[in-house]
């Protein structure tokens, strides 16, 4: 089978044909609809291989031109429709492709009318057996080259793409973008490779009509560039109820990445996926995905190869940056820029990208740079050397570079700053806070004469950023402090606490030292990345006035850079007395009394109940915070391991010496079996109740129906999950009231958990007023004791609204060492105070608390020290570029 008859296939018959494969404004085709068009319109192109321009408007007869042409083996050029709102641009390069490549056919539309234009009845053409498009780049500055792609990319690269977005016959894209951009014809070439379908639309995202057809439709995805994200944020698109939407994907350039976080938690609240991908017009389409389980751990990076794909990195010595280099089935035949072109063969076996880059220690690769001349600004992709020569016609001595998505031009003329930075903003159309001029006194060369690129940025950087402001904070301090506290070198200035895999072990220390860094953090702190924490600290004020104090800039013309605009955060003014987070604090309180309740210090109960409650929320908060499910329940099962393994260790150690324990008890299930009257065996039921709700947790979410339910409605589903702890609650006990051990079973106090998990899940004050009266009518009769029962009340309402407390400097220390160190105090505090209660109570409370932080320091000490050895023992050798 030739390949043009594998991609003929790919086309039609890979569809079921009574199956769906159009939908348009006017109706339904199935694929064996399209098979009858297809064989009719390769009937009336003819059996001679032939040039076929097509003006791809976002109907079906420009579809069935191109399929038919295809599966006939006539090469293909698409070109935008000059009926488009940009369409005297769109006629002019319509016209200059025309006369540069000589089409034997146009098709076209003609009023309401497809027509094809012959321009000859044969061809003058020489065509290359593998020759199937000729595909235009996505910009407009006039390089007259077009990427020459066989049949074999196509297929290849829709088989690729159908792969890893693992398509099927249920899938609907709606068409977001232009069939001529390589992007929004991937689309349509890896759906109907899979046997799926396509909603046909050429709507705008800002238009509600396109939203309503996308639901009247099913849809279950659509594709954007970063632009169409930004549009995105302008409508009501996060509150649109698209309950069929599955993936959304975004390439064309990078993404601002707190956007495309804002997206990705978006998709996790509502249930689809946010895929980040990356390709270049001369690799067909794409060449690397982002894998959705990484999305938000992978924020700024473009993933991993496509299936069939490959990169290396060609960097020099010492250097683990260099060119990123691609090879695979996709990769273009070549550039062609006249019509003798056409009969040329392969001659490009890999694409030398032009962006620099570096492979992460997780695999995954970062684009860090443009190390050729093109770039792609604002969904613009702009010739580097084209700008240069245009300024150069003018008079002008202009250098142009790329970096963070602008166009960065410096300019030797004195004075002419200001011109320069009008004229690119008017002659491409670019934003003007994409466009940067510096002026500089001599372009920097390298030894052999050419200019110098990496020295024009280093200039460029160094005359944008504002002088360092005195006693700031910025993301990188933030980064540096919590990848140390969590033993995550890896981590970036996009990541968050909860995306680093923080837990409630790890919570304390990194919220002490951010409370020292930023003062009072925002309740959601856990989940924001280093970069919105920076910026949640207050900048210091002019001594002259109450507005945030300006700062100097180099000479720079034109509007104040972004970058330049979200100035390093600054360190909050030390306040009074400090603050520390409520839920610190409850833990703190809540082990002391539970320790000086066994010690008979003091008697009042109810904190290892409220401790539970804590857990719950600190579960919601971290372990299922926004991310995906591989990663979440990875997390979880972390937590339960940091839980067990050292449980499990202790008591069993101190029942081998002692004999006090049983197996059950050894390996937290006396739950099971234990006795109805308190014995030792019941010694760790807290911990029991955490373990076992964790894992039901873990096994609620593996089932898919209920990640989805959790992620579209979180609030909700945290409810149900608690109504139903209730629900077992009560058939256990026959009523409210436990008596007993019950106090103390997993079916019992799961409903503490859930509590927690409905807690964190809060997002506004009418949520938080009904959390509020559930929590008491939770407690209420639970325990039959009344000041247990206000204890678990008083500490619920302070963690429902109140986010930190003030304490005196001297206590913060203790105060989140004793939470932090919570967990070890009880697991150690049964073997510490029996021996020392009966002389002083106090001695036996203090004694046990001080030996559980010891106990806490050595361990996360030996935890750091052993995850270090082990990474120097089993670090791979640097990688061979």
């Amino acid at each position: 089978m030739t390949v043009q008859t594998e991609f003929a296939a790919l086309s039609l018959t890979r569809g079921v044909p009574h199956h769906v494969a159009l939908v348009t404004d006017d109706g339904e085709l199935t694929y064996d609809d399209i098979r009858g068009r297809v064989e009719a319109r390769r009937d009336e192109l003819g059996s001679t291989r032939r040039l076929v321009m097509i003006e791809a408007a976002m109907t079906v007869e420009p579809v069935i031109t191109y399929l038919a042409s295809l599966e006939a083996g006539h090469p293909v050029l698409l070109v935008e429709p000059a009926s488009t709102t940009n369409g005297q641009a769109s006629r002019a390069r319509i016209e200059s492709l025309v006369s540069r490549f000589d089409p034997d056919v146009i098709a076209v539309a003609e009023g309401d009318h497809w027509g094809l234009n012959e321009t000859r009845t044969g061809t003058r053409h020489e065509l290359h057996p593998d020759l199937a498009m000729l595909a235009t780049t996505s910009g407009s500055t006039g390089s007259p080259k077009v990427v020459r792609l066989s049949r074999e990319n196509l297929l290849s690269n829709a088989s690729a793409i159908s792969q890893y977005l693992e398509l099927d016959v249920a899938d609907r894209a709606m068409t977001t973008l232009p069939l001529h951009y390589c992007y929004g014809l991937s689309v349509l070439n890896s759906h109907l490779f899979a046997g799926a379908s396509v909603r046909l639309s050429s709507r705008s995202v800002l238009d509600s009509e396109l939203w309503n057809d996308f639901e009247a439709a099913q849809a279950t995805s659509f594709a954007g560039v970063p632009h169409t994200f930004e549009l995105l944020e302008k409508t009501d698109f996060a509150t649109r109820d698209l309950s069929s939407l599955r993936y959304i994907t975004q390439a064309g350039g990078r993404l601002d990445p707190e956007r495309a976080r804002r997206f990705i938690q978006l998709g996790h609240h509502r249930g689809f996926d946010f895929i980040t991908m990356y390709g270049q017009t001369e690799a067909t389409a794409r060449m690397a995905y982002v894998p959705s389980d990484l999305a938000e751990t992978a924020i700024g990076t473009i993933g991993i190869p496509i299936p069939g794909g490959q990169f290396r990195i060609d960097a020099p010595a010492h250097s683990d940056v260099g060119e990123l280099v691609y090879t695979g089935p996709n990769v273009m035949m070549g550039y062609g820029e006249q019509p003798a072109d056409l009969a040329l063969g392969i001659t490009s076996h890999e694409l030398f990208t032009g962006d620099l880059a570096r492979q992460r220690d997780d695999g995954l690769y970062e684009i860090v740079g443009r190390s050729n001349r093109f770039t792609k600004i604002f969904g613009l992709r702009i010739d580097l050397d084209h700008v240069e020569q245009l300024f150069e016609s003018s008079g002008l001595d202009v250098k142009a570079v790329s970096s963070d998505g602008k166009l960065i031009l410096l300019v030797t003329t004195a004075g002419q700053a200001a011109v320069v930075a009008e004229h690119a903003v008017s002659r491409w159309g670019l934003p003007s806070h994409v466009v940067e001029v510096h002026s500089i006194a001599e372009i920097p060369r390298t030894s052999s004469g050419k200019t110098d690129t990496v020295a024009l940025l280093r200039y460029a950087s160094d005359n944008t950023v504002d002088p360092v402001i005195d006693d700031v904070v910025t993301a990188e301090t933030l980064r540096t402090r919590i990848a140390y506290l969590l033993g995550a070198p890896h981590a970036v200035i996009g990541d968050s606490f909860a995306g680093l895999g923080g837990d409630s072990l790890s919570f304390v220390e990194v919220a002490i030292h951010l409370e020292e860094l930023l003062g009072t953090l925002p309740r959601a702190w856990p989940t924001m990345s280093m970069i919105e924490l920076a910026a949640h600290a207050v900048r210091p004020l002019s001594p002259l006035s109450a507005e945030p104090a300006s700062t100097s800039r180099a000479e720079t013309h034109g509007p104040v850079p972004l970058h330049a605009q979200m100035k390093p955060a600054t360190r909050r003014p030390w306040q009074r007395l400090p603050r520390i987070e409520a839920p610190i604090v409850l833990r703190a309180v809540a082990i002391v009394l539970i320790v000086a309740t066994h010690a008979d210090l003091i008697f009042v109960q109810g904190g290892s109940h409220l401790l539970l409650v804590i857990a719950g929320y600190n579960l919601a908060r971290f372990q299922l915070a926004n991310r995906s499910h591989r990663l979440r329940t990875r997390a979880m099962l972390a937590g339960v391991a940091s839980v067990a393994i050292p449980a499990i260790t202790w008591i069993g150690i101190v029942g081998v010496i002692t004999g006090t324990y049983a197996t059950a008890t050894v390996f937290l299930g006396n739950n099971f079996v234990g006795s109805a009257q308190w014995t030792p065996q019941w010694h760790y039921w807290f911990l029991e109740a955490m373990l076992w709700s964790m894992l039901a947790v873990v096994a609620l979410l593996a089932i898919p129906a209920a990640r989805r339910w959790e992620r579209r409605w979180p609030f909700a589903f945290a409810l149900a999950v608690l109504a139903l702890t209730l629900i077992v609650r009560t058939a256990v006990l026959g009523g409210v009231l436990a008596e007993g051990t019950e106090k103390y079973a997993v079916a019992t106090v799961a409903w503490c958990i859930a509590l927690g998990w409905v807690i964190a899940r809060i997002t506004t004050r009418t949520q938080r007023l009904l959390v509020s009266a559930l929590a008491i009518v939770c407690v209420v009769g639970f325990f039959g004791q009344p000041l247990r029962e206000a204890i678990v009340i008083g500490g619920v309402l302070v963690l429902l609204w109140v986010t930190s407390l003030p304490m005196p400097r001297w206590l913060v220390g203790v105060v989140s060492a004793v939470a932090g160190a919570s967990f070890f105090i009880y697991l150690i505090h049964w073997q510490i105070y029996p021996g020392i209660e009966t002389h002083s109570p106090l001695l036996a409370t203090v004694i046990s608390l001080i030996a559980g932080v010891v106990v806490w320091k050595a361990y996360t000490f030996s935890m750091g020290r052993g995850r270090a050895l082990f990474a120097k023992a089993f670090s791979t050798t640097p990688r061979t570029r």
